[in-house]
């Protein structure tokens, strides 16, 4: 475990001046960021309910908020933060506890959910770290958040029967509390395209097809090390840190563990669950628009492809692109795919070598920058609302 340690001095000593109770133990850490979310003990309570049979379980929880954070803001997490606290005198148990920090005056630049909730994976790296616990198994959950009663249950089991499992994806249903139609039918939407996406990509052949949701995966602490932790981004932390865990390989979803996060229109962070559905609604039909099915084929060629490429020069590799829908030949050439397949070939000793390799370059953002570079021409969205029963 010496990376750990490794990785915990090269974090900034402010975020990780409380330590986690040692004598906790856990097994597992649930870390949930929290920033002016008054319904958060619907969450808290929710947990508590959960089955966990002799695991030993703690919920960090984060409140945090920037430099420039609204007054009313930190007044709720302060009052939240306090709340917490009575909550966790009241209901920790030995092998059940809940654990709140506050974080305030973050700053400017990184003050955000990707700061928080890799503040509380780190404190719980450093957490296994002084209990020895090579396998404890971190939690992403949100603030507004129930889960299903074998949450916990599931996905300890399934690190427990896997050793090298690096991480595990949750399914997940939007619960629609206010009572509008345009909100539940934005919420199935995009839940329905989530799944759409997620198919697609493995219907292409992308090896990284998961989804990257915030609230709906685990990873082992030893994995969260090895790809150097989670973001400080202020959105999209998830996405970003997902990716690079993905590539680590024996990744396990997880249709029995389920999330129920709140569906809530939120211009909070610039894409993610609350802008989506508020796009959704603002669409003249009230219908999400989704990626054709064609731009998914043609990627497919490319990526049927990509064993033929190792060993070949670049003249070859020009040659053979020429096979693939014009549009997809344009964005090769805007993107040097040539000189990519060159890098591969310089690097790559074996087919398995290369085919990491390529999709190292032709990773997840490449693929959403050729999807926008190609809608709506040649390819035009598609309506998705006559998908919603198949996803």
């Amino acid at each position: 475990m010496k990376h750990w340690e490794a990785y915990i001095k090269r974090q900034k000593p402010e975020y990780l001046c409380t330590i986690i109770p040692p004598e906790t133990a856990a097994d597992i850490v649930v870390v949930i960021p929290c920033y002016n979310e008054p319904a958060l003990f619907e969450t808290l309570h929710n947990l508590r309910t959960a089955d966990r049979s002799d695991t030993n379980v703690l919920t960090v929880i984060v409140f945090n908020s920037g430099v420039l954070a609204d007054k009313d803001v930190v007044k709720q997490n302060r009052i939240s933060y306090d709340e917490t606290r009575l909550f966790a005198d009241r209901y920790n148990e030995r092998s059940f506890c809940f654990f709140p920090l506050l974080f305030e005056n973050l700053p400017r630049k990184h003050a955000g959910v990707g700061l928080a909730r890799k503040i509380g994976m780190d404190l719980a790296v450093e957490h296994f770290l002084c209990n020895g616990k090579s396998r404890g198994v971190i939690i992403s959950l949100d603030a507004d958040c129930t889960v299903s009663g074998n949450f916990l249950t599931a996905i300890r089991e399934a690190f427990s029967c896997d050793k090298s499992l690096n991480g595990t994806i949750h399914d997940f249903r939007h619960r629609v509390e206010e009572d509008s139609a345009m909100t539940e039918s934005a919420a199935r939407q995009y839940e329905a395209y989530i799944r759409y996406f997620r198919s697609m990509l493995e219907y292409a052949g992308f090896p990284y097809y998961w989804h990257t949701i915030g609230s709906a995966f685990a990873v082992s602490a030893d994995a969260y090390v090895r790809v150097g932790g989670m973001g400080r981004q202020q959105g999209g932390e998830d996405f970003y840190f997902l990716q690079k865990i993905f590539a680590l390989g024996n990744i396990r979803e997880l249709k029995e563990a389920r999330v129920f996060p709140m569906a809530r229109l939120s211009d909070r962070v610039p894409f993610g669950t609350g802008p989506s559905l508020q796009k959704i609604i603002d669409e003249p039909d009230g219908n999400m628009r989704a990626y054709s099915k064609r731009s998914f084929r043609e990627l497919k060629q490319l990526f049927d492809m990509k064993d033929e490429f190792f060993g070949k020069d670049p003249q070859s590799v020009e040659i053979m692109i020429t096979t693939l829908h014009p549009s997809l030949q344009q964005f090769l050439k805007e993107i040097d795919f040539s000189a990519l397949i060159g890098d591969c070939n310089a690097n790559s000793a074996s087919p398995p070598t290369f085919r990491k390799r390529f999709f190292h370059h032709f990773n997840a953002f490449r693929i959403i920058k050729y999807l926008n570079q190609v809608h709506p021409y040649p390819f035009p969205y598609e309506s998705f609302a006559s998908l919603i029963d198949k996803y």
